[in-house]
Protein backbone atom coordinates (compact mmCIF):
# COMPACT_ATOMS: atom_id res chain seq x y z
CA UNK A 1 0.00 0.00 0.00
CA UNK A 2 1.34 3.67 -0.89
CA UNK A 3 2.41 6.10 1.64
CA UNK A 4 -0.47 8.09 0.29
CA UNK A 5 -3.05 5.18 0.62
CA UNK A 6 -2.05 4.50 4.23
CA UNK A 7 -2.87 8.40 4.87
CA UNK A 8 -6.06 8.02 3.42
CA UNK A 9 -7.23 4.97 5.12
CA UNK A 10 -6.05 6.47 8.58
CA UNK A 11 -7.56 9.98 7.92
CA UNK A 12 -11.13 8.50 7.02
CA UNK A 13 -10.70 5.59 9.77
CA UNK A 14 -10.65 8.41 12.24
CA UNK A 15 -11.98 11.49 11.42
CA UNK A 16 -14.44 10.56 8.44
CA UNK A 17 -17.63 11.36 10.80
CA UNK A 18 -19.92 13.83 8.99
CA UNK A 19 -21.18 16.94 10.57
CA UNK A 20 -24.36 15.86 10.34
CA UNK A 21 -23.67 12.20 11.95
CA UNK A 22 -22.02 14.29 14.87
CA UNK A 23 -24.82 16.55 15.16
CA UNK A 24 -27.10 12.87 15.49
CA UNK A 25 -28.95 14.05 11.90
CA UNK A 26 -29.54 10.20 10.45
CA UNK A 27 -29.42 11.92 7.31
CA UNK A 28 -31.58 10.76 4.23
CA UNK A 29 -33.70 12.40 1.54
CA UNK A 30 -36.50 13.18 3.39
CA UNK A 31 -37.55 16.49 4.57
CA UNK A 32 -36.60 16.65 8.23
CA UNK A 33 -33.17 15.87 7.97
CA UNK A 34 -32.74 17.55 5.32
CA UNK A 35 -33.99 20.93 6.83
CA UNK A 36 -31.93 19.99 10.08
CA UNK A 37 -28.51 19.67 7.67
CA UNK A 38 -29.24 23.39 6.43
CA UNK A 39 -29.71 24.55 9.71
CA UNK A 40 -26.54 23.22 10.32
CA UNK A 41 -24.47 24.31 7.55
CA UNK A 42 -25.84 27.92 8.55
CA UNK A 43 -24.51 27.34 12.28
CA UNK A 44 -21.34 26.27 10.83
CA UNK A 45 -20.39 28.51 8.53
CA UNK A 46 -20.17 31.77 10.93
CA UNK A 47 -16.85 32.41 12.76
CA UNK A 48 -17.43 30.10 15.63
CA UNK A 49 -16.07 26.66 16.61
CA UNK A 50 -17.61 23.27 14.79
CA UNK A 51 -18.39 22.08 18.25
CA UNK A 52 -20.34 24.74 19.30
CA UNK A 53 -22.54 24.67 15.63
CA UNK A 54 -22.94 20.69 16.59
CA UNK A 55 -24.23 21.61 19.92
CA UNK A 56 -26.54 24.17 19.18
CA UNK A 57 -28.12 22.12 16.36
CA UNK A 58 -28.74 19.35 18.77
CA UNK A 59 -29.93 21.64 20.82
CA UNK A 60 -32.63 23.01 18.17
CA UNK A 61 -34.06 19.40 17.73
CA UNK A 62 -34.12 18.87 21.44
CA UNK A 63 -36.22 21.91 21.75
CA UNK A 64 -38.67 21.05 18.53
CA UNK A 65 -37.02 22.91 16.37
CA UNK A 66 -36.65 20.69 13.50
CA UNK A 67 -38.65 21.74 10.68
CA UNK A 68 -39.70 24.55 8.86
CA UNK A 69 -42.61 24.72 10.17
CA UNK A 70 -42.05 24.64 13.64
CA UNK A 71 -39.06 26.90 13.45
CA UNK A 72 -40.97 29.77 11.60
CA UNK A 73 -43.95 29.38 14.48
CA UNK A 74 -41.48 29.77 17.16
CA UNK A 75 -41.21 33.23 18.82
CA UNK A 76 -38.11 35.03 18.13
CA UNK A 77 -37.21 35.26 21.75
CA UNK A 78 -37.82 31.49 21.77
CA UNK A 79 -35.02 31.03 18.86
CA UNK A 80 -32.42 32.98 20.91
CA UNK A 81 -32.69 31.28 23.95
CA UNK A 82 -32.32 27.79 22.36
CA UNK A 83 -29.01 28.93 20.61
CA UNK A 84 -27.91 30.66 23.89
CA UNK A 85 -28.44 26.87 25.23
CA UNK A 86 -26.52 25.30 22.67
CA UNK A 87 -23.93 28.21 23.01
CA UNK A 88 -24.25 29.95 20.05
CA UNK A 89 -24.52 33.51 22.17
CA UNK A 90 -21.99 35.51 19.68
CA UNK A 91 -24.65 35.17 16.90
CA UNK A 92 -27.72 34.32 18.74
CA UNK A 93 -30.07 37.49 17.90
CA UNK A 94 -29.00 37.78 14.46
CA UNK A 95 -29.57 33.79 14.13
CA UNK A 96 -32.74 34.04 15.47
CA UNK A 97 -34.25 36.07 12.83
CA UNK A 98 -32.44 34.70 10.16
CA UNK A 99 -33.20 31.14 11.17
CA UNK A 100 -37.24 32.21 11.07
CA UNK A 101 -37.00 34.35 7.65
CA UNK A 102 -35.34 31.07 6.23
CA UNK A 103 -38.04 28.71 7.86
CA UNK A 104 -40.46 31.34 5.94
CA UNK A 105 -38.43 31.29 2.55
CA UNK A 106 -38.76 27.22 2.63
CA UNK A 107 -42.32 27.29 3.03
CA UNK A 108 -43.40 29.72 0.53
CA UNK A 109 -40.75 28.77 -2.62
CA UNK A 110 -40.27 25.16 -1.74
CA UNK A 111 -43.37 23.93 0.00
CA UNK A 112 -41.36 23.57 3.04
CA UNK A 113 -38.94 20.70 1.40
CA UNK A 114 -35.80 21.05 0.33
CA UNK A 115 -36.29 18.25 -2.65
CA UNK A 116 -38.65 20.92 -4.20
CA UNK A 117 -34.97 22.99 -4.52
CA UNK A 118 -32.91 20.26 -5.56
CA UNK A 119 -35.51 19.22 -8.23
CA UNK A 120 -35.54 22.86 -9.42
CA UNK A 121 -31.74 22.79 -9.82
CA UNK A 122 -31.62 19.79 -11.94
CA UNK A 123 -28.16 19.03 -11.04
CA UNK A 124 -26.62 21.86 -11.47
CA UNK A 125 -24.24 22.50 -9.00
CA UNK A 126 -23.79 26.51 -9.17
CA UNK A 127 -27.60 26.80 -9.63
CA UNK A 128 -28.56 24.31 -6.27
CA UNK A 129 -26.00 27.14 -4.30
CA UNK A 130 -27.47 30.19 -5.85
CA UNK A 131 -31.15 28.73 -4.96
CA UNK A 132 -29.44 27.90 -0.92
CA UNK A 133 -28.16 31.34 -1.17
CA UNK A 134 -31.21 32.84 -1.04
CA UNK A 135 -31.73 31.71 2.72
CA UNK A 136 -31.43 34.43 4.84
CA UNK A 137 -27.49 34.31 6.34
CA UNK A 138 -26.13 31.09 4.41
CA UNK A 139 -23.16 32.50 2.12
CA UNK A 140 -21.00 30.75 -0.24
CA UNK A 141 -19.34 29.03 2.36
CA UNK A 142 -22.65 27.69 4.12
CA UNK A 143 -24.11 26.17 0.46
CA UNK A 144 -20.42 24.18 0.19
CA UNK A 145 -21.16 22.70 3.56
CA UNK A 146 -24.69 21.90 2.81
CA UNK A 147 -23.04 20.15 -0.47
CA UNK A 148 -20.64 18.27 0.96
CA UNK A 149 -22.85 16.99 3.69
CA UNK A 150 -25.85 16.08 0.81
CA UNK A 151 -23.85 14.65 -1.71
CA UNK A 152 -24.42 10.72 -1.06
CA UNK A 153 -28.26 11.50 -1.02
CA UNK A 154 -28.06 13.86 -3.67
CA UNK A 155 -25.54 11.59 -5.75
CA UNK A 156 -25.73 14.13 -8.96
CA UNK A 157 -23.46 16.73 -6.99
CA UNK A 158 -20.64 13.45 -5.80
CA UNK A 159 -17.56 13.99 -5.37
CA UNK A 160 -18.14 17.55 -4.13
CA UNK A 161 -15.22 18.71 -2.48
CA UNK A 162 -14.66 22.18 -2.23
CA UNK A 163 -11.84 24.34 -1.62
CA UNK A 164 -11.79 23.51 2.57
CA UNK A 165 -11.67 20.25 1.80
CA UNK A 166 -8.89 20.62 -1.10
CA UNK A 167 -7.15 22.34 1.44
CA UNK A 168 -7.12 19.29 3.59
CA UNK A 169 -6.14 16.99 0.79
CA UNK A 170 -2.82 19.20 0.37
CA UNK A 171 -2.14 19.59 3.96
CA UNK A 172 -1.92 15.85 4.37
CA UNK A 173 0.18 15.30 0.94
CA UNK A 174 -2.86 13.76 -1.18
CA UNK A 175 -4.34 14.62 -4.48
CA UNK A 176 -5.90 17.95 -4.77
CA UNK A 177 -8.13 16.92 -7.51
CA UNK A 178 -11.93 15.71 -6.52
CA UNK A 179 -12.05 12.53 -8.60
CA UNK A 180 -8.46 11.02 -7.71
CA UNK A 181 -9.31 12.36 -4.10
CA UNK A 182 -12.26 10.02 -4.46
CA UNK A 183 -10.55 7.35 -5.94
CA UNK A 184 -8.36 6.65 -3.46
CA UNK A 185 -10.48 6.45 -0.62
CA UNK A 186 -12.18 4.01 -2.25
CA UNK A 187 -15.39 2.81 -0.95
CA UNK A 188 -15.74 5.53 1.74
CA UNK A 189 -18.68 7.92 1.66
CA UNK A 190 -18.00 11.25 -0.38
CA UNK A 191 -19.58 12.84 2.48
CA UNK A 192 -16.90 11.43 5.11
CA UNK A 193 -14.42 11.87 2.97
CA UNK A 194 -15.35 15.36 2.61
CA UNK A 195 -15.62 15.82 6.14
CA UNK A 196 -12.41 14.10 6.98
CA UNK A 197 -10.38 16.29 4.83
CA UNK A 198 -12.25 19.61 5.76
CA UNK A 199 -11.11 18.27 9.70
CA UNK A 200 -7.30 18.40 8.55
CA UNK A 201 -7.69 21.77 7.05
CA UNK A 202 -9.03 23.02 10.48
CA UNK A 203 -6.89 21.24 12.70
CA UNK A 204 -3.08 20.78 12.39
CA UNK A 205 -3.49 18.13 15.20
CA UNK A 206 -5.43 15.86 12.60
CA UNK A 207 -2.79 16.26 10.25
CA UNK A 208 -0.06 15.37 12.65
CA UNK A 209 -2.07 12.45 13.63
CA UNK A 210 -2.64 11.28 10.52
CA UNK A 211 0.91 11.48 8.94
CA UNK A 212 2.46 9.85 11.80
CA UNK A 213 -0.01 6.90 11.60
CA UNK A 214 0.63 6.45 8.23
CA UNK A 215 4.18 6.06 8.25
Amino acid sequence: MTERANVMRTLVRRYGQTYAAEAGIRLQNTPQPLYRTLVLADLLSARIRASVAVATSRALYEAGLRDPRRMADATWQRRVDVLGEGGYRRYDERTATQLGDGARLLLDEWGGDLRNLRKQADGDADELRGLLRRTPGLGPAGANIFLREVQDVWPEYAPFLDAKAIEGAERLGLPEDPTALARLAGDTPHAELAAALVRAALDRKVVEDCLARAA
